[in-house]
């Protein structure tokens, strides 16, 4: 009895990061896209800029974090041990782990590692990128076949696309 309550333990457990890194993976990869759009609008692409842009990205994710968690804990309707709310914001480690490549492209552009004009282009294939990548990986560890994982890839990498054609038509 006791070695199946620790199976499901841990398969629940391994299902739980599994979901987490989809939702945070995405949740990220998207928030990276939009931020930098945002960020971009009016064309200010100098060096310092792009650190400013670096910045914000991490200060967006973590407050983007910090709420997901907090929301998840209050949502619970159960009672809670000490430590749960902290556990609950340590789970949201996938959403400001998505954003860093995305960082790391902003803060090497504003640290003259490469041009800071047109950057957002490099950030939006990478988060795009990622997205389908997400998709595919989530959906074969779901033991979903190879046609039906590229069909989740790809409306997965849609979601960021739809944040650059929003990013073209808005500017």
């Amino acid at each position: 009895m006791a070695d199946t309550r620790a199976a499901a333990a841990s398969e629940r457990h391994a299902h739980d990061t599994r979901e987490s890194l989809l939702f945070g993976g995405v949740y990220g990869a998207v928030l990276a896209c939009s931020m930098v759009a945002a960020l971009t609008q009016y064309g200010h692409t100098d060096r310092e800029t792009r650190r400013y842009d670096a910045v914000w990205l991490v200060v967006t994710a973590l407050a983007s974090a910090l709420a997901h968690g907090y929301a998840h804990y209050i949502a619970e309707r159960t009672p809670h041990r000490r430590g749960d709310a902290l556990r609950t914001l340590i789970n949201e480690w996938p959403l400001v782990t998505a954003v860093l490549p995305t960082v790391f492209i902003l803060a090497g552009a504003g640290w003259g590692w490469w041009p800071a004009k047109g950057v957002e282009y490099p950030a939006f294939t990478l988060n795009i990128t990622l997205l389908f990548t997400l998709g595919v990986v989530t959906a074969r560890w779901s033991h979903r076949s190879w046609p039906y994982a590229l069909l989740i890839g790809l409306v997965d990498a849609l979601l960021g696309v739809g944040v650059v054609v929003a990013n073209a038509v808005i500017k």
